[in-house]
């Protein structure tokens, strides 16, 4: 899959595993040519520095990077968005060692004329408020965009509806609080943004099968 980047870094940043679509990304030939290198590295400034302090984030912290759309430079200069996930990678122990990426390409902007800066900056909005309620219209006013169009833009780069890249957003973060914490389930409903704890269950129940006590104690047994 050429539009689709695979990575693998250790706990500096270095990439120790690609593929072969993220060393043309990056403008060379071979994947030796890539391994042992940091993204600042290999992407120009100011990209170069701010995928660099997104990975010392993850190592640091061991909270991932989930669908962030960020604007990406090729080879020869053009430019386009790319849809990137970055998740901690762990030892025996429980430590970071590193972290495994993926990153999909959408279409470069000077084919489509599409500018997804905008949305961009919803996206990350939504996943450093997702305790608050959001509403549509105001995420697609924020946009800059009507309703119609936010949902299009949505659907298209993820193939879900706004409503149900939210609900994603706060079931993932459910699910790293319910796998890595002790907080009682009404907590992290609360912090997830669901008013009440039967809300935020009957939702967890359609999104991962079980109830976020079952999955609690399955990731425990």
């Amino acid at each position: 899959m050429t539009d689709l980047v695979y990575f693998l870094k250790n706990a500096r940043g270095q990439y120790m595993i690609v593929n072969q679509a993220l060393v043309e990304r990056c403008g060379f030939r071979h994947k030796h040519e890539l391994l042992g290198r940091t993204a600042d590295q290999v992407y120009p400034p100011p990209l170069g520095g701010s995928y660099r302090a997104q990975d010392e984030a993850v190592v640091r912290t061991g909270e991932p990077i989930l669908n962030q759309l960020e604007l990406q430079i090729y080879p020869g200069g053009s430019t386009g968005w790319c849809v990137t996930s970055k998740v901690p990678l762990r030892g025996g122990r429980g430590e970071v060692v590193g972290l495994v990426g993926i990153s999909k390409d959408l279409r470069a902007t000077s084919d489509t004329g599409e500018d997804y800066s905008s949305l961009a900056a919803v996206l990350q909005h939504i996943h450093a408020h997702y305790d608050q309620p959001l509403k549509i219209r105001e995420l697609a006013g924020m946009a800059k965009l009507s309703d119609y169009q936010f949902e299009q833009r949505i659907r298209k780069i993820f193939a879900i509806t706004a409503g149900q890249f939210i609900h994603k957003v706060r079931m993932d973060a459910a699910v790293r609080r319910l796998r890595e914490t002790d907080d009682s389930i009404s907590t992290i409903a609360l912090d997830c943004g669901y008013s009440e704890q039967s809300s935020f269950t009957r939702q967890f129940r359609q999104t991962v099968g079980i109830s976020p006590a079952r999955y609690r104690r399955m990731r425990a047994e």
